[in-house]
């Protein structure tokens, strides 16, 4: 049922509302509302590019240095600066003269430099710590502190070899020493000496589609090599991986005249040939490579589907710290078995420690590997979620076999940051511990290796993000809700305050009529269980209206709709489309991380569920609790598994979901990157009739379901999920004879989602077919705004 929302009050007002309410199809009848320029520029102004600059003090995202110091930038009055902190000193200024860095650059560059509106974000102290170093302009910048003078950096002197001109390689990985960074060159290591620039080989037998520290199969193409350089800076862990056999992905330019062929390794569900990694030690002296006795691993990781860690380091892989040994995880391509080996560098024996093995799939963590290699104890930390909940355990690296369990109940932890083997003890983020606390609130913890006690040591009931100092001495907490804004500070290893940072003032923020998400709680599908999730409300809410209702969601199983539980002046362009006049909601239903195991397994092998029952069954007992919910006209709307999970709606709940937004979906995931789609569903098993157990994830086996109004929407050059994947589904809406809009947009990856034209696209779908208005006509978008 669609009714009428007019903006003022009129005596038509009851009248049509009675009239909408009994006969739902006299309200189709009355001519549609027009939504004005005003009313999308008032939405605008609440997308994060007008709201973020509003908050000033933000959360503190250190950049910490040696000696227990850290810089960080931070929104103030007239801008941004830059901030120096001394956690020693206790003392926290400016991180170099503004005023006097604008000045000297503007004389560089030619053009004007406000003090406050630097144009970096980031920069690095340089010529110890006399001067700054950063990028502007498409150069690289070096200013002294004092700001007397400005220059472009020299870019390095090309290498030449052979009569050949090598050209500088960005992508490198420098050891902890800082004097040698290696890069890889025609499927081979290559080592720089900093100092000189000098380069030599350290592997030659490298081969295309053979090389060593590759990572250029599958949606995470990088060119920088994946490496872990020894403590002692004298021998590198890596891998030589083998994609000969790997089929290939496709995509092709859009331009005039001949197209530009994109063509590279992409491995997909059911593959005979997967990317396979063959261990190695190269020893930088010499060289001398030292192959691992142990067979070559699928490319997997145990905790995402890569096998690299956020700073691009080979993951699952730790050194003693003298360098003497080798551990690693081993993973099985259903990533149901996982095998901790120790290895000796210089000879290459492997022997195995202890191995897991799961029903459905294994994870070393939430968000980074959580196991330890102790050799100096002849011990193991290893995380295993085998009780339901995620926990640490203590193992004899000697027999394999454990010694104790660290930590237990119901709750994980999420992040091991610390490992002190000298006071045997470790420092960890977890969640769900603290009760009568939203289950998903970061909270730092100290706990012995010997178990007993836990220590919080960040109290505030808040979600707490935790960055520890290179020393490992302090750590910055900067905590907050969604609805409270960040306080940030320092604190010793006790927990101890020991110094304030920033605490976020939002006066400008809510002086536009800014107004934070509504946090709920609804049941699971079976009613049992809780869920937790945001409601966006029109600034202007009116409990005597009506709204439609719109699902923003992401189903995991890697993450879910709520992206973050800190405090975001946007949510993505959740209270933006709200303002328009909808009720968004964003619900982390079953199938998502940072609960029981169990509950993130709870679809396993049968990915087309997205989580759907539960999103339903929430937005149902909402629009039951909130009368001014309108249940009858529900939307919903995704990007990449959250396109996959919005079409899947349209088909599998065509007369709850009215009116969908898919972008970018992975629609069946036989067509998306093996590692990925053979985690959550399975290995892919043919029946003797022709099917597989793919088949009931795969949208386009449902698009004849169809009754509402679909926006479909892919960029054509997407290298993480083909294009192909929602042509299937166009393919069979066209046999099915359906109606349904499509955007493909030329030479765009996988992150159109923001973009402008998608996002006023997708608003005016929603405007016209779920709200029964009118776009405005013509409309600038996204529309400037300052407050």
């Amino acid at each position: 049922m669609v009714s009428i929302r007019l903006r003022h009050a009129t005596a038509l007002v009851p009248i049509l509302a009675a009239c909408a309410l009994a006969a739902p199809g006299a309200a189709w009848a009355q001519a549609p509302r027009q939504l004005t320029a005003a009313d999308y520029q008032r939405a605008q102004r609440l997308l994060d590019a007008n709201v973020t600059p509003l908050v000033l003090g933000p959360a503190v995202r250190p950049a910490w240095l040696p000696g227990d110091r850290f810089t960080y930038r931070t929104t103030v009055e007239r801008g941004t600066e830059f901030v120096l902190v001394d956690v020693a000193r206790r003392t926290r200024g400016p991180a170099f003269d503004h005023a006097a860095i604008a000045a000297a650059l503007s004389r560089a560059t030619g053009a004007g430099h406000d003090p406050y509106r630097l144009p970096f974000r980031t920069f690095t102290f340089v010529r110890d710590g006399a001067a700054i170093s950063f990028r502007a302009a498409g150069k690289v910048w070096e200013c002294d502190v004092a700001g007397k003078a400005c220059r472009a950096a020299e870019p390095a002197a090309a290498a030449r070899a052979g009569g050949q001109r090598i050209q500088p390689v960005p992508q490198e990985s420098v050891s902890p020493d800082g004097r040698s960074a290696v890069f890889i060159r025609n499927d081979n290591l290559w080592l720089r000496e900093v100092a000189t620039g000098a380069e030599r080989a350290l592997t030659s037998d490298g081969v295309k589609d053979f090389g060593y520290a590759t990572d250029n199969a599958g949606w995470t193409r990088s060119d920088r090599p994946v490496v872990l350089w020894s403590p002692d800076s004298k021998k590198i862990a890596t891998f030589q991986q083998d994609q000969r056999q790997v089929g290939e992905m496709y995509l092709v330019s859009t331009k005039v005249g001949h197209p530009e062929l994109e063509a590279w390794k992409y491995p997909l569900p059911g593959d005979a040939h997967v990317p396979m990694i063959h261990r190695v030690v190269i020893h930088v002296d010499g060289p001398r490579v030292v192959r691992l006795k142990v067979p070559p691993d699928p490319h997997r990781g145990t905790v995402t589907d890569d096998i690299k860690d956020e700073e691009g380091r080979l993951d699952d892989v730790r050194w003693a710290a003298d360098s003497s040994a080798l551990a690693f995880v081993s993973s099985s391509r259903d990533h149901k078995q996982a095998t901790l080996r120790v290895a000796d560098p210089e000879t290459g024996e492997v022997r195995d420690v202890l191995e897991e093995k799961v029903d459905t799939f294994f994870e070393s963590g939430n968000d980074r590997s959580n196991w330890h290699f102790l050799p100096d104890s002849g011990e193991a930390i290893w995380f295993s979620q085998r009780d339901d909940w995620g926990h640490l355990y203590l193992y004899d690296l000697v027999s394999g076999k454990p010694k104790r369990q660290i930590t237990s109940g119901p709750w994980n932890v999420a992040q091991v940051l610390k490992v002190d083997e000298k006071a045997r003890a470790l420092y960890f983020v977890g969640v769900g511990r603290e009760k009568g606390r939203d289950p998903y609130y970061r909270h730092f913890y100290r706990v012995g290796f010997d178990g007993g006690d836990v220590t919080l040591l960040t109290p505030e009931d808040a979600d707490h993000q935790v960055s520890l100092s290179t020393s490992g001495g302090f750590f910055v907490d900067a905590y907050s809700t969604p609805v409270t804004p960040p306080v940030s500070v320092v604190r010793d290893l006790s927990g101890k305050v020991v110094m304030p940072l920033e605490k976020a003032d939002t006066t400008r923020l809510q002086a536009i009529g800014w107004k934070p998400p509504i946090p709920f709680t609804v049941k699971v599908r079976d009613g049992m269980t809780d869920l937790y999730g945001l409601m966006f409300r029109p600034t202007d809410f009116d409990e005597a209206k009506r709204y439609p209702v719109i699902n923003n969601i992401y189903p995991g199983p890697q993450a879910g709709s709520i992206r973050s539980r800190g405090f975001l002046p946007a949510h993505g362009d959740a209270q933006a489309l709200a303002e328009l006049g909808f009720i968004v909601v964003q619900i982390d239903a079953m199938g998502t991380p940072w609960r029981s195991k169990s509950f993130h397994a709870a679809y396993y092998g049968d990915m087309g569920d997205n989580g759907l029952p539960d999103q339903v069954a929430g937005m149902k007992e909402l629009a039951a609790r909130h009368p001014w919910i309108d249940i009858d006209r529900a939307g919903i709307w995704g990007h990449s598994g959250g396109g996959f999970a919005s079409a899947a709606a349209m088909f599998h709940y065509p007369d709850f979901f009215k009116v969908g937004v898919s972008q970018a979906g992975n629609h069946d995931n036989r067509g998306y990157e093996d590692d990925w789609a053979e985690k959550w569903q399975g290995l892919l098993v043919a029946k003797p009739d022709g099917s597989s157990n793919y088949d009931g994830q795969a949208n386009q086996n449902f698009a004849k379901n169809l009754k509402g109004k679909l926006l479909l929407a892919h960029g054509t050059m997407d290298n993480n999920v083909p294009p192909y994947l929602t042509l299937l589904v166009v393919d069979e809406l066209i046999k099915a004879n359906k109606d349904f809009d499509l955007i493909m947009l030329p030479n765009r990856g996988h992150a159109f989602g923001n973009e402008p034209y998608m996002m006023r696209r997708r608003w005016d779908h929603f405007v016209k077919h779920l709200m029964g208005a009118e776009p405005p006509r013509p409309i600038e978008f996204p529309a400037p705004f300052r407050p």
